[in-house]
């Protein structure tokens, strides 16, 4: 298939595109770049990109091609937080104008990455696809809004499926280092402390970055009428953990290191498990093949083989603070929209 991958140059995207492109796809990705210096270890080898805003995205750009994967957002709470009017404008609107557009363009599969913290406060209990949406956030409250006017587009000739993403975790040439496991195995690295700054019982589903490509890769070729207007949660059953359990886990992947729960963030609201069991009974050929422990290990290795440092792990690599720091050197304007290029050796 020829493939728009949006978001191609974050987190996911650069663990996703190689594996779009290994699997015979042909791939041209669309990003502005906001998170492309944001490299530890070897520069990745990108597919050839348009440097487009999403919110300024033309049909004629999306002719074509016979699907687009959308990765591109403000991607997670604080970060929607920065301004919940900016993150309703992209996270909302520029990605249902993206897929009406995509519709209008012929293009026949639209694949949404949505995310688990839909549910919000769910409790201990396993959360399937069909329990009520409780998002307690802006970026979450986006995720909820797209996947209804989404689903409304649907046809014979456009097949939107919307994937809830658990939280991601293992390593990426675009790293994050905001989002719990990869956080984690950061301050255990640097400083010999697994620092939990909840009470540690808020329930977690993660998903390695590779199994969330592997899910978009067999969704992409599976059959339409079995994936149309579906919601499918994206994660691995052995997965759904507490942080407290998480943090255990981290501990022993780097040896030395020891386990300080603070406390000092207060009780967390976001706690869900959640039933990964529709998507591999739909779609047969997606099994998850992460587990926590394994990331864990191949996170501490990375860090450590390619240098990491603390001010990396506290500005560079995490998403909030990189904005932030661009915003305040001027090569961002106030709406996010790139006013020049950042370079590589930026911290």
């Amino acid at each position: 298939m020829r493939v728009i991958l949006t978001g191609h140059l974050g987190y996911i995207g650069s663990a996703m595109a190689p594996m779009l492109l290994e699997a015979g796809h042909e791939v041209v990705g669309l990003d502005t770049g906001l998170f492309a210096a944001c490299v530890l270890g070897p520069t990745p080898q990108d597919p050839d990109g348009l440097t487009t805003d999403i919110r300024d995205v033309r049909t004629d750009q999306l002719a074509g091609f016979d699907a687009v994967i959308h990765l591109a957002a403000l991607s997670n709470d604080p970060l929607g937080m920065l301004d919940p009017a900016l993150t309703h404008e992209i996270n909302y609107d520029a990605t249902v104008r993206l897929a009406r557009l995509a519709r209008e363009a012929g293009v026949k599969r639209f694949l949404y990455a949505s995310t688990c913290s839909v549910y919000g406060t769910a409790g201990d209990e396993l959360v399937p696809e069909s329990a009520p949406l409780r998002p307690l956030t802006p970026y979450a409250e986006s995720k909820v809004r797209v996947e209804e006017d989404l689903f409304a587009l649907a046809d014979s000739d456009f097949c939107p499926v919307s994937l809830r993403n658990a939280t991601a975790f293992g390593f990426s040439p675009r790293l994050r280092a905001d989002i719990v496991l990869n956080n984690l195995v950061g301050h255990a690295v640097l400083s010999g402390e697994v620092r939990v700054l909840s009470d540690g019982t808020p329930w977690r589903p993660l998903v390695h970055v590779s199994d969330i490509g592997r899910a978009f890769l067999t969704v992409l070729d599976a059959p339409t009428e079995s994936v149309r207007a579906v919601a499918f949660n994206v994660g691995a059953p052995d997965n759904n953990l507490s942080v407290a359990q998480i943090a255990a886990h981290v501990a022993d992947a780097v040896p030395g290191s020891r386990v300080v729960i603070t406390g000092e963030a207060g009780p967390d609201l976001r706690s869900y498990r959640v039933d990964v069991s529709k998507l591999p009974a739909t779609v047969p050929a997606y099994r998850a093949e992460w587990s926590v422990p394994a990331g864990a290990a191949e996170l501490a290795a990375a860090y450590q083989s390619f240098g990491l440092d603390q001010a990396q792990f506290e500005r560079r690599f995490v998403r909030l603070a990189h904005l932030q720091k661009r915003l305040a050197a001027g090569s961002l304007a106030a709406d996010l929209r790139p006013r020049a290029p950042e370079t590589v050796d930026q911290v």
